[in-house]
Parts: structure tokens; sequence; C-alpha cells
């Protein structure tokens, strides 16, 4: 078992919330590396947009690699790949594209149903592990259900689908369970209680802080494309105030260039 894998895991054990600030690149992933991140995630679709494509499956599987492959290059803590889907249907394809990472040295991936039928995820997990166990490799894979995001069901029955799906990407591989925009203090403890997996959330408006969610059993906090977006926001706003006023005096901020070059050194 690679000890970076083996050490994520112990992250997602040891009783305490892993908060995952999502990277969309290697100067992002280096900068929270700094800030004490004990793992790095990425967003899929920060770097999606970093790399000129849209989010949403769109990504080539070969920037996908070279990205993870640059990150781990510079990382010294351990790495989860955002998939999206596996950029396939083809669960074959999919579990060669985990290999793939596994390669690079990566220690776990999101991989989600989406809207797409629940069985197809299932058969992803069943290839994944197949082609890890071939392999004598390992591989945290944390299965994601967009049923509460992309509200796949009545408000009603969000919560009983969300639990039946998790339930069977368990029984088929799965390492931990992501639902993201589940954030009501009742659902999470009713999901903690019915999976046996770690749960991980979403950062979301309303959802409760890492302590609270900590105490309620919740092992993983992912901030997402958040970051990312406040990043962009302020680099529009800087943009913006130079080209409307070309004054260089606004264009300062509290990361210097010192400070990212040391990252680097």
């Amino acid at each position: 078992m690679d000890q970076s894998t083996a050490y994520f895991r112990e992250l997602h054990s040891n009783g305490h919330i892993l908060r995952l600030p999502n990277a969309w690149d290697v100067a992002s992933a280096k900068l929270f590396e700094s800030l004490g991140a004990k793992a790095i995630a990425t967003t899929s679709a920060g770097a999606a947009w970093a790399l000129g494509y849209a989010d949403g499956n769109k990504l080539p599987v070969s920037l996908a690699i070279a990205l993870a492959a640059n990150l781990g290059r510079v990382l010294n803590v351990p790495l989860t790949v955002d998939i999206e889907g596996g950029y396939s249907d083809d669960p074959a394809k999919v579990a060669e594209l985990a290999m793939q990472l596994v390669d690079v040295g990566v220690a776990g991936i999101n991989i989600e149903d989406g809207r797409g039928p629940v069985d197809l995820l299932e058969r992803k997990l069943w290839a994944i592990k197949d082609a890890l166990a071939r392999h004598g490799s390992d591989l945290f894979v944390n299965a994601r259900t967009d049923v509460f995001l992309a509200q796949l069901v009545p408000t009603s029955e969000m919560l009983s689908e969300s639990l039946t799906r998790a339930k069977k990407y368990a029984a088929a591989g799965a390492d931990g369970i992501f639902i993201p925009a589940l954030a009501q203090k009742e659902h999470i403890e009713k999901v903690v209680a019915g999976i046996e997996l770690p749960v991980n959330l979403l950062a979301w408006k309303g959802l409760a802080d890492a302590a609270s969610l900590e105490r309620l059993g919740v092992r993983r906090l992912s901030a997402g494309s958040t970051i990312a977006l406040v990043t962009f926001g302020q680099a529009e706003r800087a943009a913006r105030e130079f080209l409307e006023a070309g004054q260089s005096d606004k264009l300062t901020g509290p990361v210097s260039y010192s400070q990212m070059q040391g990252l680097f050194s």
C-alpha cells in the first residue's frame, strides 16, 4: 500500500474532520499546503477553467493526468483528484484513468453519479476496485451522489434516495461518500448513522462550521469551487480597476512575490 494513501485513509478515521481547500492549479495547491492543509483536493470546475475548458466532463483525460502529475511533483501531502464522472461512460476506461492517477502518486479520487444512472457509477466503482486489486495498488475512492445538489428527486425523497445510493456505492467498493448540498442537521445525523463509510460534505450556505460537523460525525469537509471563485472575483475587481483607472497603487495584495516564489524554492 502506498504510504501516502495509507496516511490519507487515516485522515478519515482519526475522529477529526478533514478540511480540504480545493486547489485548481499547482500554485494554489502549494499555497494551501503552506497554510497547513493536511491533504490537497482539486476542484474539477476550477481546474477545467484554468486549463481552458468548461466544467462537466469536458476536460481531456491527458490534461487531467498531467495536472495530477505536476501536483504530485511538488506536494508533500496526499493529493485527491476530482475526476467528475471519470470522463467516460465506459467503466474500463474509467478504471484505466484511475490506475494512471495511481501511477503519478495520487492518493484518492472523487467520482460522481451526476444525472447518470445509479448502476453506471456502480459499474465504474467495481471496475476501479478490480483494477486496483489486480495491480496490488490502493486508492481512496470517494463516491459522490448529486441527489441534493442537482435535485434529482422531489425534496421529500432526497434523503432516502441519497442513503439508498450511498449504500449501493459502498457495496460496489467506495471508501467514502460525498453528498454535496446536504446541509440540514437532522439530515446529516441520519446520513452519518445510516452509512458506515466516512461522510464528506461540501461547504454550503447554511451548513454548520467544521467543529460542529465533526461532533455530528462528518469526517470530511470540502471547499469545492468556492475558493477558486472567490479568487477569480478578486482578480476581476483588480483587473477592472486597473483597466478603468490605471492606478498602480491599488495592485497590492496580502500575498507577495517572495512568498509565492518561496513555495517553489
